[in-house]
């Protein structure tokens, strides 16, 4: 970075401004030089720092993603000398491209930017729609900021440059097998968007939660496609607030995610290995949609994983709902954690590049590289054949990743498939289209969610 100016912060707001824009530089700057997760640098940060309030961390947490979001575009709007007034520049274009309501702030950061008359010609009008961001005035009829193309506009007119779709995702994501002709600006849309949060009722009747969740203050609502589903919204929760949450009613998990279990479709009486459970989203999905069936179900559950402190997680969430049948057994070395040959289901949720969760963690796009789906086929291929030595004949494997990359996706099934002979695809119906697949990969802009992939095979003998 270049020596830093001496911004001149006179009012109260604009000192907050200033404020905001150094903490969101330094944490910004962190996550790309160490390359960790931003979720889980901006946690550290606010336990350090807990003088901000709610407010202050709704503007910090959501113009961070929002800069994520935005990177391949906005790293391109070089305008001023310094680099540090381009920096307010990129600030406040994230803003008003997410229509994030601290218009105030975003002002401050158009006039730290120091921008030329032309330039502010260019950039004021679509301030000036701000206002309008919050209540229901309607915007200026030549003003859509929802759009690709208002946005691709306003850039290219502020740097003459040009900005193609792709430039949102990093270069390599280019040969991995997820883009099309035909998918490209439905991805590259869904991608840009905040996601919403996505829940499963447990041991409740799905009406009731929703209602409990709106006396609550949260807009939820059901979602046809699986009974027990619930939308919450787009807004951050504060989910130990929640009795709902606390009692083990309420379990959050993206509908994509849900759409694993369901396609697992265990039986009251069968008996499942989560073979990569991680903290247990889906082994503990497996048992309520086994209790939905019968309340008496007889059916278990193992949930295994390298990490103890995932099962630890697992254990709490169970007991937190209530729910007996499951079981976690670690793997401790490359042997089997259960028995061979023993289970009516297994799943295979692999370890996976998390392309698929872009939308949801856009600053992954920017902190991995190709190797993050190249180092992992081989991983998933192993654990793949490993596992399937649990499944009985007559049994199911189910293979799932949260990764869009065909390397990560269908290739594995198709050398898993080259070798184990006795396993069959089985043919699945799309949840959301109704399309028939054989190997199912559902996209964000599908369903609103996540990316995941799914395959289900049987053993024939």
């Amino acid at each position: 970075m270049d020596t830093p100016l001496n911004i001149q912060a006179v009012t109260p707001l604009q000192k907050r401004a200033l404020s905001y824009s150094n903490t969101l530089q330094h944490l910004f700057n962190e996550i790309l030089s160490t390359q960790s997760p931003a979720d889980r640098v901006l946690a550290q940060y606010f336990r350090e720092n807990k003088k901000h309030g709610s407010k202050d961390r709704r503007i910090i947490r959501e113009t961070l993603f929002a800069l994520f979001r935005w990177w391949g575009w906005i790293k391109k709007v070089q305008i001023q000398e310094s680099d540090e007034l381009n920096w307010y520049v990129q600030l406040s274009l994230v803003g008003l491209f997410e229509k994030h309501s601290w218009h105030h702030i975003i002002e401050s950061w158009v006039h730290f930017a120091k921008l030329s008359p032309v330039h502010s010609s260019l950039f004021l009008p679509y301030l000036d729609t701000a206002q309008s961001f919050t209540n229901d005035k309607p915007e200026s009829e030549n003003i859509d900021l929802h759009s690709h193309q208002t946005k691709q506009a306003i850039l290219e007119q502020l740097t003459a440059l040009n900005y193609p779709l792709l430039d949102l995702v990093p270069h390599w994501a280019k040969e991995m097998g997820i883009f099309t002709d035909e998918n490209t600006a439905l991805l590259i849309n869904a991608l840009s968007c905040r996601p919403p949060i996505w829940g499963r009722a447990q041991n409740i009747n799905t009406h009731k939660a929703i209602e409990a969740l709106k006396e609550a203050g949260i807009e939820a609502k059901s979602e046809p496609t699986f009974s027990d589903t619930i939308h919450l919204g787009n807004k951050n929760i504060n989910l130990n607030g929640l009795p709902l949450y606390n009692q083990g009613y309420l379990e959050i998990q993206d509908l994509a995610s849900q759409v694993i279990g369901h396609i697992c479709a265990p039986k009251p009486h069968e008996n499942w290995w989560d073979a990569c459970s991680g903290a247990g989203g889906k082994s503990l999905q497996l048992r309520s949609l086994m209790l939905q069936q019968n309340p008496q179900s007889s059916g278990k559950i193992i949930a295994s994983d390298i990490r103890h402190k995932a099962l630890e997680e697992l254990n709490k969430r169970a007991k937190r709902a209530k729910f007996k049948g499951i079981k976690t057994q670690a793997w401790i070395n490359d042997e089997l954690p259960v028995q061979a040959n023993s289970f009516d289901g297994v799943l295979v949720d692999a370890p996976c590049s998390c392309i698929g969760t872009w939308r949801r963690n856009p600053d992954l796009r920017w902190i991995s590289n190709e190797t993050v789906v190249h180092d992992k086929v081989p991983l998933q291929i192993d654990i793949l054949n490993r596992s399937a030595k649990a499944v009985k004949v007559g049994g199911k494997l189910v293979y799932a990743t949260c990764s869009l990359s065909s390397l990560e996706n269908e290739e594995v099934i198709k050398a898993f498939l080259q070798f184990n002979s006795e396993y069959s695809l089985d043919m699945l119906s799309h949840p959301f289209t109704q399309e028939q697949h054989d190997m199912l990969t559902i996209w964000p802009f599908e369903a609103d969610s996540d990316g995941m992939f799914v395959t289900r095979m049987t053993k024939n003998k």
